[in-house]
């Protein structure tokens, strides 16, 4: 006797819905996580073969946020613009970290309403458009420059607001705490190639010797922009506009070969997609959002916090060694962002303040000592002291700053969180560009003890409110922030377990 199709589809869904809870059952304990040579997997060496792309966006933010210091040294730079001083150049350096912090209105719904990967385009767009307003003659030279500026650092915060949330969100959940940790590390390339092409033209007579510095602002773009759709879309993303089907299809192919029987596989795209489902069931997209739960409150102050000290721990004070101080700090970055799963966030952050606490102190001793005597060996003191002081920086801020944002986040904040944490840390940013040349000019090198306090906040901050989120897939971390009240695959089987505890206890009761 042949089935209707009725009985056909009540069929299928009672075997999607019992498939479904016996994966929530195994998400209760934590999705297991097979150990992938990524190298030695097809799939997974496709994907990461292209993950350089999206890197792209955090070099492009180095190259545009340090090539103006080296356009100061030039020449043909100062006559054109008729040696910008105090509060003019002042304007000049902030207003691409003020376009920065305006993104804040814009990424998160590019990147929630149309996807990371156009979300990462619309700020590409933008910047090429910065671009041109910067390298064109005209009449309005200045006018023209600042506003080319801003649009930069808007466009450029813009396609951050997406770019690491698709490294996030397509990577293995084993790579996936090294991926979003390389990722803002790379912001150093981005700044050591800025120097190298001032260094290029620095001999230049003509406007060409800052115009080309400025033009290739659009080169990387162009790469990117080019390179974008080679990358699979977000299959968290695409879940949450329903449709499944191609992000099961994602997740197939890049994490299991093509195999879509493989468990692990089917495991997680359950996780993901009964999370999506039970965050539109149980939250809200807005961003009073972040205000409303004790979970979401310390997101939202852990991001600020991080935001702050990632600019404001010293380390705007030092800049006479930028060169060298980029080689190195890149080197230390990239090396302990592979190993930001095995020594965990909250050990690294607290390594790093720690040693930049004890290097910045010796620093100030030796800057005292050689303000009031001229001691050369206190100076040399000083040179080295600045060197370790980003050196142990890097074992946490440059790498962390994003990824540890963005992965406390659950999705339906993830983006808005994620923009908040590029508007704080440019909001800090201009804070630096303007309070550290006032209080050195009045306090010399007393005004560390400014940072040194800061630094000692820091370290207390870090131990008692930073959260070690090493471990747990990227859904499962939101237990961690919420308990059992978080969105996460496996809730319902908490739930009723509560729930047949709660009617035994009262059972219980009633006999007694």
């Amino acid at each position: 006797m042949e089935k209707t199709p009725a009985e056909g589809t009540v069929g299928q869904t009672y075997r999607e819905d019992s498939d479904g809870l016996a994966y929530s059952y195994e998400h209760v304990a934590g999705l297991d996580i097979p150990t992938v040579t990524w190298w030695k997997d097809p799939g997974l060496r496709k994907l990461y073969i292209m993950m350089p792309v999206l890197f792209l966006g955090s070099t492009i933010n180095g190259y545009d946020g340090s090539l103006l210091n080296g356009l100061q040294t030039m020449v043909p730079w100062q006559t054109y613009f008729d040696n910008p001083s105090g509060s003019r150049l002042g304007l000049f350096t902030a207003i691409q970290n003020i376009g920065g912090i305006c993104a804040l209105g814009f990424s998160s719904y590019a990147a929630d309403i149309f996807g990371r990967r156009i979300g990462v385009c619309l700020g590409l767009l933008i910047v090429f458009l910065g671009t041109i307003l910067q390298v064109v003659p005209t009449k309005d030279r200045e006018g023209m420059f600042i506003g080319g500026r801003f649009l930069v650092g808007l466009g450029s915060n813009l396609a951050q607001g997406s770019a690491p949330l698709l490294i996030m969100e397509i990577a293995h959940p084993q790579h996936r705490g090294k991926l979003t940790t390389m990722y803002n590390t790379l912001w150093y390339v981005g700044a050591i190639i800025a120097a190298w092409t001032v260094f290029g033209t620095v001999k230049y007579t003509s406007d060409a010797a800052w115009r080309i510095p400025v033009g290739m602002q659009a080169a990387m773009p162009v790469i990117q922009f080019a390179l974008i759709f080679c990358l699979p879309e977000s299959p968290r993303w695409l879940l949450s506009k329903d449709r499944p089907d191609e992000a099961l299809a994602v997740l197939v192919k890049y994490h299991a070969n093509g195999d879509s029987t493989d468990h692990f596989v089917q495991s997680e795209f359950h996780e993901i997609q009964e999370t999506i489902r039970l965050e539109k069931l149980n939250s809200e997209y807005g961003w009073t959002v972040f205000l409303k739960t004790p979970g979401n409150r310390k997101r939202l102050l852990l991001i600020a916090l991080t935001s702050f000290f990632s600019q404001c721990s010293g380390n705007g004070l030092a800049s006479y060694y930028l060169h060298d101080i980029l080689n190195s700090s890149f080197l230390v970055a990239i090396f302990f962002s592979l190993f930001v799963d095995k020594i965990g966030r909250r050990m690294l952050f607290m390594i790093a303040a720690v040693g930049m606490l004890i290097s910045f102190t010796i620093l100030t001793a030796c800057s005292a000592v050689y303000a009031q005597s001229g001691n050369n060996s206190a100076g040399s003191a000083v040179i080295a002291m600045i060197f370790l002081f980003y050196g142990v920086a890097g074992f946490a801020w440059p790498g962390l700053t994003v990824a540890y944002c963005a992965e406390i986040l659950p999705f339906n904040i993830r983006a808005k969180g994620l923009a908040i944490n590029f508007a704080l840390t440019a909001t800090a940013s201009v804070f630096n560009q303007y309070v550290n040349p006032i209080g050195l000019q009045h306090l010399a090198w007393k005004f560390y003890f400014v940072y040194i306090v800061i630094l000692i906040i820091e370290c207390l901050c870090i131990w008692f409110l930073f959260v070690e989120t090493r471990g747990p897939t990227l859904e499962e971390i939101a237990r961690l922030f919420d308990g059992a009240s978080a969105n996460v695959s496996g809730k319902q089987v908490l739930d009723k377990k509560s729930d047949l505890a709660g009617s035994a206890q009262i059972q219980h009761t009633e006999e007694l």
